[in-house]
């Protein structure tokens, strides 16, 4: 084989190594599988839980009753169809006829069916109302564990990030979410299930605070980041969208392991991609020191930006545990529709971060904020009003419609705003960001199955949804957010005319995840 043709792989590793696209398409993944194994389990583990724990423990039952039951039930009368003139003759036990009464059938029904051992059911529903008054909350404490540790973790991730750097971080997040990926389909019980998402928690603050602090530090133009952060928001969207639909298709045609074997395989992919993009074996810290954590915590702009993305993601949070019980006790929902419900948000939410990531520099990310923030109020509102899952199609698209405007518009802001009034490294405020996004996924699942069990479904949405109109006006603080003084000093020089544009204190390079080496070898040759 010539020289150049063994080169020729090299230098498009090197060059893809140099690309910002190409990272943006390792977050985009990256943030593509952590949603999809975020959504995949909510129609499995609620129908998984009752098939195993209330139906198993029923079953043991209903030989017993099946046999006792004939003699308690023995009629003192017994019907007979006559074929001769199409009538039923009741008839006593000793045999003599004591009524007769007409049947109009047509000729081509079918005889009447003996009677069965046992009573037939009242309606499709699923039976045990108490047990599942109880598992609301155990499905929303399951499902709130990720976001809770999760909240936990990612202020040590930030801090992480700011001393060596994203590329490890975010391979250590891979790592983590695949072992996460392989527990869960091989969990049988409710505890190991509670383990498995505890962990995924842990791999999804990796993930997601270092892929979002990568983004920022690469696109440092704000209506270049403002479209990154959409394109890479996008990935969220996109398993948020396929995630339960294909879970719930999976479990009733395959089983309950076969969704998570999948996303362990595209797992695997990932983690390929970032050996070859990323060099996660590479230290490379900042070369400016973040500001603290506290001190943004201090900064009221900050606070009123992760405020709106904690209530509007605490709606869809909400949601994930209580809705598909409350389908399963109100519309006697099969499996499949437990996770079609929730397929009008996802692509709503698709459809908003990906058009809103360029509309809403355009516009002000503020009012998109505002707006979006008041229309996931109205949406949760009309969710109980549904009397079948065509009903959610409506609520449930405007829902993720706005959860899109939102999380477009903030996730920009949180960059700009640090540029603005702080030092600009970003592994910090994306860690503030994330854990907003985990409030909201933390509070809403635990906190809403238990006022399910108290004051019923319809007013749980009635109050998630007034606390997001309350809020939405507090986005107007965002309109025009003052810089701090030193960094007045900066925008006065570097750019007087244009109010906002900002510059970072330090000379970013263009970013080239190649080593210096390589570069220089590469121009040598």
């Amino acid at each position: 084989m010539p020289l150049d043709a063994q080169r020729v792989p090299w230098r498009w590793l090197a060059t893809g190594r140099a690309s910002r696209r190409l990272v943006l398409v390792v977050v985009f993944v990256a943030l593509l599988l952590d949603n999809m194994l975020l959504t995949v389990v909510v129609p499995i583990v609620p129908t998984f839980l009752y098939a195993t724990e209330y139906e198993g423990a029923n079953r043991s039952l209903a030989p017993a009753w099946t046999e006792t039951a004939p003699p308690a039930l023995k009629p003192p009368f017994s019907s007979v169809f006559s074929y001769f003139d199409n009538t039923t003759v009741t008839v006593s036990v000793s045999g003599s006829a004591s009524t007769s009464e007409l049947v109009n059938r047509t000729e081509r029904s079918p005889p009447p069916q003996p009677p069965t051992s046992s009573p037939p059911p009242l309606s499709s529903c699923l039976e045990g109302e108490e047990f599942l008054a109880k598992e609301n909350v155990r499905v929303g404490l399951l499902f709130a564990s990720k976001a809770l540790v999760q909240l936990v973790v990612n202020p040590s991730v930030g801090l992480l990030t700011n001393r060596i750097g994203y590329h490890i971080p975010m391979f250590i997040g891979f790592v983590i979410m695949f072992l996460s990926t392989v527990m869960f389909a091989f969990s049988g019980t409710y505890t190991l299930l509670f383990i498995a998402r505890a962990l995924q928690g842990i791999g999804s603050s990796f993930s997601s605070v270092a892929g979002l602090g990568m983004l920022a530090s690469v696109y440092t133009d704000d209506v270049e980041r403002g479209n990154a952060m959409g394109i890479a928001l996008g990935g969220l969207a996109l398993g948020v969208l396929i995630g339960a639909p294909f879970g719930s298709v999976m479990y009733q045609l395959v089983g309950k392991s076969s969704p998570f074997l999948v996303l362990a395989f595209l797992a695997l992919l990932d983690g390929a991609l970032q050996l070859c993009i990323l060099q996660p074996s590479k230290i490379s810290p900042e070369s400016t020191r973040g500001t603290p954590v506290f001190t943004l915590l201090r900064d009221p702009y900050i606070l009123v930006a992760a405020g709106a993305l904690c209530f509007s993601n605490m709606g869809v949070a909400m949601l994930e545990p209580t809705l598909p019980i409350w389908m399963m006790q109100t519309m006697c929902s099969p499996k499949w529709q437990l996770g079609m419900a929730f397929l009008p948000a996802s692509i709503s939410y698709l459809i908003g971060t990906n058009l809103f990531g360029i509309l809403a520099n355009k516009m002000g990310r503020w009012l998109c904020s505002l707006i979006g923030m008041a229309v996931v109020g109205i949406s949760l509102l009309c969710v109980p009003l549904a009397k079948n899952i065509y009903g959610l199609i409506g609520p449930n698209g405007g829902l993720g419609f706005a959860i899109g405007m939102v999380d477009s518009s903030m996730m920009p802001i949180m960059g700009y705003l640090v540029d603005l009034r702080h030092t600009s490294v970003y592994g910090n405020v994306y860690a503030i960001a994330d854990v907003a996004f985990c409030m909201g996924f933390a509070v809403g699942p635990s906190t809403g199955g238990a006022i399910v069990r108290a004051i019923g479904f319809p007013w749980l949405m009635v109050i998630i949804g007034v606390i997001n109109i309350a809020y939405a006006p507090l986005c107007w603080y965002l309109r025009n957010p003052p810089a701090k003084e030193e960094k007045i000093a900066i925008l006065s020089q570097e750019c007087p005319m244009q109010t906002k544009c900002y510059t970072t204190q330090n000379t970013l390079r263009e970013f080239p995840l190649a080593d210096d080496s390589d570069v220089e070898a590469e121009s040598v040759e």
